[in-house]
């Protein structure tokens, strides 16, 4: 299964902390938030991914994850010179996907719970179709929309509805069959001139082929693309580590655990990190698996 990562875009909400920097690059907590996304599909153990960035910040990214052999990944990377839709990640991931199966997520998404890894294993073992991620929020009207019916079969999605027909958010973490890429190409640009992926996702659902996962009570889901929800994600990191001892998204320790790399070379990462906290931890956990 490839995985993409999908890190384009101004991040002009976030002016003008992104005036010289890419918002996939600026810190949640501890880590570049690029991390986050990334730590996904490695979780779902997925090791062969494109990243899609800015031309602006390609070279920091690169300099930042490399071509991934030191995670024991394959990192590829892709200028985007302007926001296209989500769904042009398709039209520029298509030599990368091919025709296998994958998953795409934005990159200033935040995922955490107990068992995600469980689900997103079981989404890569059943995508036929697309699988798609539900979670409640306060104001739905901001996003794409899912409606089930009572035996939570998803029936419906609205993109951005001003009367939404439940608060059942669809996030930005998607997996899909090889179909995929001929479904984008396939796709007349919205009014903004865009390739929506809920578009994507609405012929997979008239297909009856598109099935939603529920993130909920014990799940956290964060957008880290606004200036709140960039402190919000921050502090939630940081309570998680000081109450819990839990580094959420060590891609480090995430490599190691996946088998990706051994005990020694995540010991070498932790090391190349001198006298951080991170590196400390990266070089406790090689430590306690060698």
């Amino acid at each position: 299964m490839k995985g993409i990562v999908l890190a384009g875009g101004t991040g002009s909400r976030l002016l003008p902390i992104t005036a010289g920097t890419s918002k996939q690059l600026l810190p949640i907590y501890d880590k570049p938030m690029i991390f986050y996304p990334l730590s996904v599909l490695m979780l779902a153990g997925i090791r062969d991914v494109l990243i899609i960035a800015a031309p602006a910040s390609m070279p920091a990214m690169r300099g930042l994850l490399g071509d991934g052999a030191r995670l024991g990944m394959n990192l590829s990377y892709a200028e985007q010179p302007e926001p296209r839709g989500i769904a042009d990640a398709y039209i520029m991931g298509a030599k990368h996907v091919g025709n296998e199966r994958s998953a795409l997520i934005l990159g200033d998404n935040l995922f955490h719970g107990a068992g995600f890894q469980d689900l997103l294993r079981e989404a890569r073992e059943k995508t036929g179709g697309c699988t798609l991620f539900g979670y409640p929020v306060a104001d739905p009207e901001r996003y794409a929309v899912a409606e089930t019916d009572a035996q939570g079969n998803l029936i419906g999605i609205e993109e951005k509805p001003s009367r939404p027909v439940s608060n059942n958010a669809i996030t930005g973490l998607y997996f899909y069959d090889s179909d995929v890429v001929e479904l984008a190409r396939g796709l007349r640009p919205s009014h903004r001139g865009e390739l929506e992926i809920t578009d994507v996702n609405k012929l997979y659902l008239e297909a009856h082929r598109a099935r939603l996962v529920p993130l909920g009570r014990g799940f956290t889901w964060l957008d880290a693309g606004t200036f709140r929800s960039l402190l919000d994600a921050s502090q939630y990191v940081q309570v998680l580590m000081d109450r819990q001892g839990v580094r959420v998204a060590c891609v480090e320790e995430i490599a190691l655990r996946m088998g990706f790399i051994s005990a020694a070379q995540c010991h070498e990462l932790g090391l190349a990190m001198g006298h951080s906290g991170y590196g400390r931890y990266v070089c406790d956990v090689a430590a306690s698996m060698a």
